[in-house]
Formats: C-alpha cells, sequence, structure tokens
C-alpha cells in the first residue's frame, strides 16, 4: 500500500511541478512557433502515457496486493490486450513523430528570398562573414587560416573580396527578414543556438551546415554553444542583435572587407619607434614594464594581443569603470594613436624590443598552482607562452603583479563586463576558480617557474 501512495504521489507532484514551474521557453523571437508546437505535442503525449501507466501500477498493486489463501492466475498470452496496446502505441508515436518531419521539411528548405550570413566557430569564439556587393560568399579553405586570415579566405578568388568580415562574438541581423546562417567549425564540434530563435544546429568540422530563421522582435539574444566543445565551453557565448534593416545596414557598412584586411599597409617599426616614446615613460624604454607606475611589461607579448587592448581602450570597452584608475590612463594614452596604422606602427617597434623576462615578485605554493593551472593551460598553453588560434595570450615571463592586478579586476567586475567585449566575459568567468588572492598568488609562483622559449612573436594586423 505505501509504494502505491508513493506512485500516485509521484503522478500528482510531477503534474503539479509542470504547470506551476517557472522554468519554460523563453519568449519565441522568431517564425519557428512550430518547433513549440512540436514539443507541446509530445509533452501531452509522453504526460498523459506517464500519469496513465503510474496510475494503472498503483490501482494494480492495491488492486491485486497479496491476499491470504488467493493465487495469481497464469496468463501468458492477451491478444485483445495486445492489439489495443499495439494500437495506442503506434497512435502516440506518430502522433509525436508526424509533427516533426513536417518542421523537419520546412527547416530545411530555405525561402528564396532568404540573407545569407556565415558564423564561424572555434574554440571559444564565434566571427562571422557576410557577402559583399556581389551577393556571393567567396572560397575558404582551413590550409588558408593563419594569423593574419583567420577566415581562411582564398585571396585569388575574386568574389570574397568584398565578403564583410566579423572579428568578434557579436552579430547583427535584420528583423523580419529570412535569414540563412552557414556554419563552419575551425576545430572541433559545436552548435549554433539561440533559445529564443527555437532551432539549433552542429558545426562539423569539414562541413559546412546550415540553418534559417527568420527574427520577429527586435533586442539582444544570447548566442550560445550547446554542444561541449571543451573545458571553457560554457564561456563560449555571444550576442545576436536583432535591428531594423537601416540600422542593419548601417553596422554592416562599419565592418571591414576581406579587401580591407589585404590593403593594410605592412608596419612600419621605424615609425613606431617615435610613436613609442611617450609609452616609455612608463613601460620602459625596452619595455620591460614598471611596477612603481603599473605599467606592465609589453615586450615579448604577442602583437594580436597588444593590438586588441589597445583598440579595447580606444573603443570604451576597457578603461572606463571609475574604480579602474590605471585603466583610465591607459585609454587616454591609447587615444593618442590616431588610427590602425599608428597602432600596428607601435606594436611592430615594441616586436623590436629584447624579450628580457620579467622579475618575479609573487611567490606561492607551486605546486598547487600547478594543480590550479591546468584549467588555464587549455588556452594559454601548458608552457603558457599563449595560443593564437584561441586568442590566449602568454603570460610566463610577462610582470606576475600585473597579471595578478588583472585576475583580481576579472574577479571584480572592473573588466570584462563591457558588452563588445567578448573575449574580456570569457576571461571574467574563467577567473572565478581563483577563489581567493591566495590561490591567484599560488598560480603566478607556478608560471614563473615556466621557461620562456625564444620562438618568434607575429603582429597580426586584424581585429579592427
Amino acid at each position: 500500500m505505501a509504494i502505491a501512495i508513493a506512485v500516485i504521489l509521484l503522478v500528482i507532484g510531477s503534474v503539479l511541478f509542470h504547470f506551476l514551474s517557472p522554468w519554460y521557453f523563453t519568449p519565441l523571437a522568431s517564425n519557428w512557433d512550430t518547433i513549440d508546437l512540436t514539443v507541446d505535442i509530445t509533452f501531452w503525449v509522453t504526460g498523459v502515457v506517464f500519469v496513465l501507466v503510474n496510475l494503472f501500477m498503483a490501482y494494480a498493486i492495491i488492486r491485486y496486493r497479496h491476499r491470504k489463501g488467493l493465487k495469481a492466475d497464469y496468463e501468458p498470452e492477451n491478444k485483445k490486450l495486445e492489439w489495443w496496446l499495439t494500437a495506442i502505441t503506434t497512435v502516440g508515436v506518430v502522433a509525436m513523430l508526424a509533427p516533426g518531419l513536417v518542421v523537419w521539411a520546412e527547416f530545411v528548405t530555405v525561402p528564396e528570398d532568404a540573407g545569407e550570413f556565415e558564423a564561424v566557430a572555434q574554440q571559444w569564439q564565434w566571427s562571422f562573414r557576410f557577402p559583399g556587393d556581389d551577393g556571393v560568399m567567396g572560397q575558404s579553405a582551413v590550409r588558408l587560416m593563419t594569423i593574419e586570415n583567420p577566415f581562411g579566405l582564398d585571396p585569388e578568388d575574386e568574389n570574397g573580396l568584398d565578403d564583410v568580415l566579423v572579428f568578434g562574438n557579436e552579430v547583427h541581423l535584420p528583423v523580419g527578414k529570412p535569414m540563412k546562417a552557414l556554419l563552419r567549425s575551425k576545430d572541433v564540434l559545436h552548435n549554433f543556438a539561440v533559445p529564443q530563435f527555437r532551432v539549433k544546429m552542429d558545426l562539423v568540422p569539414g562541413l559546412v551546415t546550415y540553418l534559417w530563421f527568420e527574427p520577429t522582435k527586435a533586442g539582444r539574444f544570447d548566442l550560445l554553444c550547446e554542444e561541449y566543445c571543451g573545458l571553457a565551453h560554457h564561456t563560449m557565448r555571444g550576442d545576436v542583435v536583432i535591428e531594423e534593416q537601416a540600422d542593419f545596414d548601417i553596422w554592416l557598412a562599419a565592418q571591414p572587407t576581406f579587401a580591407d584586411t589585404l590593403a593594410i599597409p605592412v608596419a612600419d617599426a621605424t615609425a613606431g619607434q617615435a610613436l613609442y616614446a611617450p609609452c616609455a615613460a612608463c613601460h620602459g624604454m625596452q619595455g620591460e614594464g614598471n611596477l612603481a607606475l603599473n605599467a606592465p611589461k609589453l615586450s615579448g607579448q604577442e602583437g594580436w594581443y597588444l593590438r586588441r587592448q589597445l583598440n579595447n581602450y580606444k573603443n570604451g570597452r576597457r578603461g572606463t569603470d571609475p574604480a579602474d584608475m590605471f585603466g583610465a590612463q591607459m585609454a587616454a594614452m591609447a587615444g593618442t594613436l590616431p588610427n590602425a596604422a599608428a597602432v600596428n606602427n607601435v606594436i611592430a617597434y615594441i616586436q623590436t624590443l629584447p624579450d628580457l623576462p620579467a622579475a618575479a615578485t609573487i611567490s606561492g605554493d607551486v605546486d598547487r598552482g600547478e594543480s590550479l593551472y591546468l584549467t588555464c593551460a587549455a588556452c594559454h598553453g601548458r608552457d603558457a607562452m599563449g595560443i593564437w588560434s584561441v586568442s590566449a595570450p602568454r603570460q610566463a615571463g610577462m610582470s606576475d603583479w600585473y597579471l595578478a592586478t588583472q585576475l583580481r579586476n576579472f574577479r571584480s567586475g572592473l573588466r570584462g563586463t563591457h558588452p563588445q567585449d567578448g573575449y574580456g566575459e570569457q576571461m571574467a568567468s574563467m577567473s572565478m576558480m581563483l577563489l581567493d588572492d591566495a590561490a591567484i598568488n599560488d598560480v603566478l609562483a607556478y608560471i614563473n617557474t615556466l621557461p620562456v622559449d625564444d620562438k618568434p612573436r607575429q603582429v597580426a594586423i586584424l581585429e579592427q
């Protein structure tokens, strides 16, 4: 009897939880209301089966409970019951599968008037590409991917020269227009999913998959990778901004084309030397850094990372928090570099400076730090020399006190909170694994034990 009561309470509790739970679909923001309908049908079919089967089981437990002197009947076959079960099961399965097949037929049939864009995934970032004025995407290949050409576009393909490139985790799309998303992965399995759009699709290395949707509401929506793609999978987030066509056109026109990236002049280290003079007042003539002035070591750091941070300061993505006094100072100094050529030139000069490892100023438990660093190594490398393909800068041989300050800034929200600083947002999330200052010191103490190799550093001229 107790078992029967428990089963009945389980049924009642499950039904109440379903109808009273605050957790349900996010508000629909695309044309795919049919997805919701198929899910609702599945809920009702499986829910009714769940209730009936469990209530019948409770009834059977009570009705056929053990009674002294009674003996169970043995009935190996009951064709009437089997026919009923087969028929009911068939109806239930058809009710669940048929709507899905109808929706799938619509899902794979892209409207002829649909726009097109490409979403490129890699651990743990998104980037995007739109066709240019010719309306045709250029050819791409993994073998062509480099630090200067992260999309792997073929410079010999004229169709690709006017392709619009979006270097970052934020993409804009027009409201009320069907859009086809071509999905490409650089490394492992990923998944393109916006919960409010109700559709998602895997990105498979070596293949170009696709999905389509029509945004119906303006706003900012989270882009998620819903395929476990590695240790930092949970930080692989982006933003899809849905806006009016006119606003979308303005945003798209502000993005660089592939031809623009090819036309960027070669950086001039000689010109950069004069531009570096104001920087030297804090960072040192050799880029060695100065703890007293809170200026970190620059020499030896990858050019692509220096460029990103200078642009972050110039664009207000970093150094705008009133509590970040040193960031505000750097934002003002970055503003003295008037254009992309000046930024490239000063970085080119910094790359010529001798790479002398910074003196260690932090001590801690090296063994514990080694254990904690295993998570960091997924992006920054076992040698802490940085991995450009996942946008993780070098740490070994750099100013440990500065790294400690930045980790605390990420943890406290002084850095990594700007909506367009996707990489900072990732780092802010990962920094939470270091629970206190002691953990930060332990990790940096371990990094201080790592040797610094002498492999050449590359200067990235992208990421406008």
